[in-house]
């Protein structure tokens, strides 16, 4: 592709994406609008195969980069000879903006997950204590092992999945030493939020020798009132929060990685010490701030997450297929079949779908794709009950 030719390529391409969001929403319902452009947009659709299937097994945004942050990452390319430290200050200093803290409250690290193994070696010590749900993301718990805490308390699930949080504070409570309490919020595989008041109240008792590992990783998406960041609480002053985030989800950078933590000036010096200094690549910074500053591509991204999520939870309806409510870019769906045969027939139909996540054993985490994709999961669902496999 010659170089003149990329911004305009990237300009169809959202246009492009722009019309299969409308097409999507038409089949929900959701505008009149959207059923007029809806024929047009089914064109744009290409049925999976099984060289490129559809992807909802990894929460991956199937958008892509805004177009303003692939042009600029692809721009930068020829300055990778050069260290990217000033541009890093620049995205440090936006973040903080976005967070209403000064910059030395942020730190970046190469994606969420370097973030949260950071965090917990930075605040491991012989006798402190892992407090995590039983079923949550497990990078806390790997950080943990690899940094030789041996108290890792897991928390069982409630009957609807959601995150025990009284358990978890009996188990602060009852520990004689300091805990660190890990919260994915939205949970990620169960898409189930912690209600604010709930975590807020916690959080603002200041339980001594605690310190809150925040994961915040699908908040974007998240549309629960009863789900609020806690952003606010460390611009207010907390002491006790250690807030982790990323580009990967709502700006479709998870190959970028590209993440952030908020926490105070002596915790970030903390974790800083248990990062490397100069982990970001150059292409990967310039795209995170034009990503920040791609306003339109965000509520977009956010739009066609949600539009995805209802054409999906349609079919799941009409099919009395129970699951958990979602504020996330998935949904953890209940089976009546096993698992392996659910993931076996969905990857011949050319989609691949999540893993097992025990002990959830009769669940499966969907990830959402484009409208239209999720409107050709949708149909595929409707024909797997025609041949009892759904």
């Amino acid at each position: 592709m010659a170089k003149s030719d990329a911004p305009n390529t990237q300009r169809r391409q959202f246009l492009k994406l722009s019309g299969a969001l409308a097409g999507g929403a038409a089949l929900t319902g959701l505008s009149s609008v959207a059923v007029a452009k809806s024929s047009e947009a089914s064109k744009s659709f290409t049925p999976p195969t099984a060289d490129k299937p559809i992807r909802i097994c990894w929460n991956e945004n199937p958008l892509g980069m805004s177009p303003k942050a692939q042009e600029v990452a692809r721009a930068t390319v020829t300055l990778g000879n050069r260290y990217p430290m000033g541009d890093m200050v620049t995205l440090q200093k936006m973040l903080a903006d976005e967070h209403g803290v000064p910059a030395d409250h942020v730190l970046l690290t190469a994606g969420a997950t370097e973030g949260i193994r950071a965090a917990v070696e930075a605040l491991a010590s012989p006798d402190v204590q892992l407090v995590v749900p039983e079923l949550t993301f497990d990078a806390a718990e790997a950080g943990a092992k690899v940094n030789g805490i041996t108290k890792i308390t897991r928390i069982p699930m409630l009957k609807d999945w959601g995150i025990d949080l009284a358990a978890m504070k009996k188990a602060v409570a009852d520990y004689n030493g300091p805990s660190l309490v890990y919260v994915v919020n939205p949970n990620n595989p169960t898409g189930a939020i912690v209600k604010a008041g709930d975590i807020e109240a916690w959080i603002n008792s200041k339980p001594a020798n605690t310190m809150f590992l925040m994961d915040e990783a699908y908040a974007e998406f998240a549309d629960d009132p009863n789900f609020r960041s806690v952003s606010p609480l460390l611009k207010a002053g907390a002491q006790n929060i250690v807030l982790l985030k990323t580009f990967s989800k709502l700006f479709a950078m998870a190959g970028m990685r590209v993440g952030w933590v908020v926490s105070t000036p002596e915790v970030i010096g903390k974790i800083r010490d248990k990062t490397a200094s100069n982990m970001l690549n150059f292409p990967a910074v310039k795209a995170a701030i034009a990503s920040l500053e791609d306003k339109p591509f965000i509520t977009y991204s956010r739009q066609s997450n949600e539009t995805a999520r209802k054409i999906l939870l349609e079919a799941f309806h009409k099919l009395n297929i129970e699951y958990v409510p979602s504020n996330t870019n998935f949904i953890f769906q209940k089976l009546d079949v096993p698992l392996k045969d659910y993931q076996e027939h969905m990857k011949q139909a050319g989609i691949l779908v999540g893993r097992a996540f025990p002990p959830a054993d009769e669940y499966c985490r969907v990830s959402l794709g484009t409208p239209e994709e999720m409107t050709f999961v949708a149909q595929t669902l409707l024909d797997f009950r025609k041949k009892g496999w759904v």
